[in-house]
């Protein structure tokens, strides 16, 4: 487990690299206006892969963990394929929600939206390779991903050509190859004429955890446009930085989450009655780490670290800081709590959680912002975390209750959940 752990961590590690570059990158190249136009565009895409993961990649993880069988690749060819159509249909919405909005704002959109189907496939594939233990895999495509982002924002930078546009198409341009790597490497072919039956039969876990992700990533767009509405687009670009100043940490929280629920299933399986202690030490050395990448931070920033990063920037980012570590170390207790309901199948209890998580941080985001600004709407958020925190490990209770004492919560460990045609 801890080497899976380790690979899943590593792989993060790179992903977050290249996301750490494009933002510094457009940081450098743009004002702090422009910069926070970037962050509304980059949030939804944060919108988008959310709502792709609830319908492809979510069940996939829950019901096909485990070793390479017929069943798994028929799962990853039909999963792969609604990833890919989500991206189609949300990109051909952030186009025409660019083109609707003044240019400053609305060109990243657009090349974002250019850009979805190849970012969405990329991700899927990744998700097949942590669903059989095989997180080596999306590591290689990630770093063959970052290598063309790399190679690519370099080139722009040096012709004078890096803005939020040309960098998002790069975005886009490249996890699109890396996405065509990712199938050679995974030898299966989406199949659009198993998208249907997918969503149908993965309903009862695919609509709840659409549900959810909308719920949290439409959540922190909506604070974001509310934060740039009563403060200003500076403001989001302040909360965008202080965010990648944490990235390091992300690595550990993104790479830990992607394969918390397919380990929680793993212990589910053999001891039950151990499921709660796996959550909780796995939620504290995520929580841990968030805050000694804090204090580091907090200590490094001032030597001229954060003005050679981030330029002018970063020192209103900088303040954000630590309120932001306070609200990410809560939210990697929850990541434990969430990958143990999840591992349960009790999607009624997750999308509870998840909502009522949705709710406390959009209102802490949209009343702090109302009341400080930037600084504000990140204290709202952690205050936020740290409640959404109780209620996840309260639904992780008494849904391991409930499965211990032998009420079905849900039948997704039986591995028999298919009818995808042969």
């Amino acid at each position: 487990m801890a080497r899976r752990l380790g690979w899943g961590v590593a792989d993060q590690g790179v992903s977050s690299i290249s996301n750490f570059v494009l933002g510094v990158v457009v940081a450098r190249s743009l004002d702090a206006a422009s910069f926070g136009a970037f962050g509304l565009a980059y949030v939804t895409f944060g919108l988008a892969i959310s709502a792709t993961r609830g319908l492809a990649t979510d069940p996939l993880l829950v019901r096909f963990s485990g070793a390479r069988t017929p069943a798994w690749r028929r799962a990853v060819a039909a999963s792969s394929a609604t990833a890919t159509l989500c991206g189609i249909v949300t990109g051909v919405v952030c186009i025409l929600v660019g083109l609707a909005l003044p240019p400053q704002v609305g060109g990243g959109f657009i090349a974002l939206g250019v850009g979805l189907p190849g970012l969405m496939l990329q991700d899927s594939l990744r998700f097949a390779f942590f669903s059989v233990g095989e997180p080596q895999r999306a590591l290689v495509n990630d770093v063959v991903w970052t290598v063309l982002q790399f190679t690519t924002l370099v080139a722009l930078v040096m012709t004078g050509r890096a803005t939020e546009v040309t960098c998002f198409l790069a975005f886009g341009g490249t996890a699109t190859l890396a996405a065509g790597v990712g199938l050679l490497q995974c030898r299966i072919l989406p199949r659009p004429r198993w998208i249907r039956s997918w969503v149908v039969d993965h309903k009862a876990l695919g609509g709840r955890y659409l549900i959810e992700n909308i719920s949290s990533a439409g959540a922190r767009q909506v604070r974001m446009v509310t934060l740039g509405a009563v403060a200003g687009l500076a403001a989001v670009g302040q909360v965008r930085a202080a965010e990648i100043l944490m990235g390091p940490f992300l690595v550990m929280l993104m790479g830990v989450s992607q394969l918390a629920v397919p380990e929680a299933s793993h212990v589910l399986s053999k001891a039950p009655r151990r499921l709660g202690r796996f959550c909780f030490l796995l939620g504290l050395v995520v929580a841990a780490s968030a805050a000694l990448w804090g204090v580091t931070i907090t200590l490094l920033l001032p030597t001229g670290l954060g003005s050679a990063l981030l330029g002018p920037i970063w020192k209103p980012a900088s303040t954000l800081v630590p309120v932001v570590m306070i609200g990410m170390a809560a939210g990697g207790l929850e990541i434990g709590a969430a990958a143990g309901v999840r591992a349960l199948g009790a999607a009624p209890r997750s999308l509870v959680a998840q909502l009522s998580t949705a709710g406390m941080y959009l209102v802490g985001g949209c009343v702090g912002a109302y009341l400080d600004g930037a600084r504000g709407s990140c204290w709202g958020v952690a205050v936020a975390t740290v409640l959404a925190t109780f209620v996840w490990w309260y639904q992780l209770r008494r849904g391991l209750a409930e499965y211990l004492n032998e009420t079905p919560v849900v039948a997704s460990l039986s591995g028999q959940p298919e009818r995808i045609p042969s």
